[in-house]
């Protein structure tokens, strides 16, 4: 259940009064501001903020609406109203928008974080121990970058979609090159041997796209139904991680393998962008306004267009190089 309180003028309390009709609701009048509260099932409340918004004059500093998250409500008539909801609880645009801010921002935690599950990873890597590289997976942040690109370019804000990924950009560069100077460090004091865990990081096929694709959708269908994060976060990393801390490898070592392990990044990258974006379409994620609409489907399709394009270069080089790996 959740508690709205809109505050408005006359004029525009006025025009609201005929949608508060079949809504628990109570009203204050103080000078020349109605405050009114309501309570409307989780259900309900996308399609109720979808309906006053138009109505209420927003901007107006006396208009206002905020929307909470009771702990409990103690009302039998509220009980009966939100058990005859059988709709689909759909998480307002809002609270989507706020979830995806932390992942634009590159600080030092995820720094951190990120570094301790590359050397993890890798040492997992070299001791051919995947207990180990699996372990290291549950501390990355890397699915959130993802989650916010997909929902802010669905919304259609690009700017904040692309600083998610270049927070991802970042965290996989430092996953790079900590793993290039540790490697090189390493291979100075004692012979590195190239493990089958390594070899297998270094395995191109343009199948890797369709189930990064897949991944990149049940991680935001899940994170979007207020599921947990941890496995589908576990997931991701798995499928960047171990392959830049490859690349990393291959490069302190000398090895050939790097272009085929930063294939393998890319088509993880590319397809988990595509997937992602799919299920946003899938779950209807997008702006009120109809304006707004238009222009985040031209943002999208711009978006998508170029995915593809890359998508088609990654599978046109990995079936080139995976005859020869």
């Amino acid at each position: 259940m959740k508690k709205i309180l809109i505050n408005a003028r006359k004029e525009d309390y006025e025009n609201l009064l005929p949608l508060f009709e079949g809504v628990y609701h109570v009203i204050v009048h103080e000078d020349d501001v109605y405050q009114v509260k309501l309570f409307v099932p989780d259900s309900d409340l996308d399609a109720f903020i979808e309906r006053i918004k138009p109505v209420i004059d927003l901007r107006y500093r006396e208009n206002l609406i905020e929307v909470l998250s009771p702990d409990f409500v103690i009302s039998p008539y509220l009980k009966r109203a939100e058990e005859k909801t059988k709709a689909p609880e759909k998480t307002p645009i809002e609270e989507l928008l706020d979830t995806t801010k932390p992942y634009q921002k590159f600080d030092a935690g995820k720094v951190v974080l990120t570094s301790i599950a590359g050397i993890i990873a890798l040492t997992g890597l070299f001791l051919n121990n995947v207990a180990i590289i699996i372990g290291a997976m549950l501390l990355s942040p890397i699915l959130g970058p993802i989650y916010g690109f997909a929902i802010n370019m669905a919304i259609g804000k690009v700017r904040d979609g692309m600083r998610s990924i270049g927070v991802l950009a970042g965290l996989l560069a430092c996953v790079f090159a900590l793993s290039a100077l540790t490697t090189f460090a390493l291979n100075l004091v004692t012979p590195l041997a190239i493990t089958s865990e390594i070899l297998s990081r270094t395995e191109v096929s343009p199948i890797y796209i369709f189930m990064a694709v897949l991944l990149g959708f049940a991680s935001v269908l899940a994170l979007a139904r207020g599921m947990s994060d941890l496995i589908a976060g576990v997931a991701i990393a798995a499928a960047l991680l171990p392959p830049t801390a490859v690349m990393g490898i291959a490069l302190a070592m000398m090895h050939p393998y790097l272009l085929p392990s930063t294939v393998l990044v890319l088509e993880n990258v590319i397809g988990m962008m595509a997937g992602a974006l799919i299920a946003t379409l899938t779950l209807r994620i997008g702006p009120r306004e109809y304006y707004e609409q238009v222009a985040a489907r031209r943002f999208i399709t711009r978006t998508v267009l170029l995915i593809v394009v890359l998508a088609a270069l990654l599978l046109a080089i990995s079936m080139f190089l995976a005859p020869s790996i």
